[in-house]
């Protein structure tokens, strides 16, 4: 029988640190941080308390980073089938599962007491809830088991604002949760477009993707379903006079330009076209919540 598992892959280039950096998906876990950040900033008409800044950031991305860790542990097999993730360190056993343990214990023990002690109670359990979401709930139970994984799943992923709302306030209202409505709605065109393009990968693991349990074309309508939602659900922070026209204005041509992917990969698909357009994504969700911070700002000074 012919072996399915792909080439012993070289080892991760760097140091040991490196090696145990990337268990935290440093550039998924930037982005998280990124956006708890942004909820930091609109949460107060003023600047952010530094400590609260400095712990809640911290915090945030230690737990975050111990998550990313237990996930990696999880489908440390199933990496090693995909050619996209079979480098991490916990594929190709250049850390042990047991280190792995130890790390995630470490940086998510860590990461509560910083919350704790720097910004309030509330802030460590919601980001120990967010912790448990992604990385018992999406992981464990929803990715293997269900196509929707992602779209349930993207509730934890959605977290962040929340998270660095409570930071600040101490509470979470409604525009905190209209932040996380946006990320929450983003996640699936996001996600979906590189299902779509590492199909076989995801094949391959035997992980129920939307591509391969439902096929590409339905795929390629709900990616356009969903970035029409998005559009309508991005221009709610301006709907609840929570923004003005600077992040009015930022938030349709970033939507034009997410839907015009979405359109093009339900007329005309290429894997090149579902590359840029999840390349676009990331930069997509970075803009948006960069215009709220910018018009959150200059607002009070524009007048509009």
């Amino acid at each position: 029988m012919k072996s399915t598992t792909l080439p012993a892959q070289s080892p991760t280039p760097g140091s040991r640190v490196t090696q145990y950096l990337a268990l935290t998906k440093p550039r998924v876990t930037q982005l998280a941080v990124f956006c708890a950040v942004i909820g930091m900033f609109l949460a107060t008409p003023g600047m952010v308390p530094w400590q609260v800044l400095i712990g809640g950031t911290i915090g945030i991305g230690l737990l975050a980073g111990a998550a990313f860790a237990i996930n990696c542990l999880v489908e440390q097999k199933i990496d090693a089938l995909m050619r996209r993730t079979a480098w991490r360190p916990s594929a190709n056993g250049q850390i042990s599962a047991p280190q792995i343990i130890v790390f995630s214990a470490v940086l998510g023990s860590l990461g509560m007491w910083v919350l704790y002690a720097f910004t309030n109670a509330l802030t460590m359990w919601l980001t120990l809830a967010t912790f448990v979401g992604y990385a018992v709930v999406y992981t464990i139970i929803l990715k293997p088991s269900t196509p929707q994984n992602i779209v349930i799943g993207g509730a934890s992923g959605a977290m962040p604002p929340a998270l660095g709302w409570a930071a600040v306030t101490g509470h979470v209202p409604h525009q905190a949760w209209i932040l996380v409505l946006i990320i929450f709605v983003w996640t699936p065109p996001h996600f979906w477009s590189l299902a779509l393009y590492r199909r076989q990968d995801y094949l391959k693991a035997g992980l129920p993707m939307l591509p391969n349990t439902h096929g590409e074309k339905f795929t390629r309508l709900q990616i356009l379903l969903y970035s029409i939602v998005l559009f309508g659900v991005s221009l709610l922070p301006y709907a609840v006079q929570m923004s003005g026209l600077i992040y009015l204005l930022s938030a349709v041509v970033l939507d034009a330009i997410f839907l015009g992917y979405a359109w093009k990969i339900y007329r005309a698909y290429s894997d090149e076209l579902a590359r840029r357009a999840f390349r676009y994504s990331i930069l997509y969700l970075s803009l948006l919540f960069a215009a709220l911070l910018v018009d959150h700002y200059t607002r009070p000074l524009l007048g509009f």
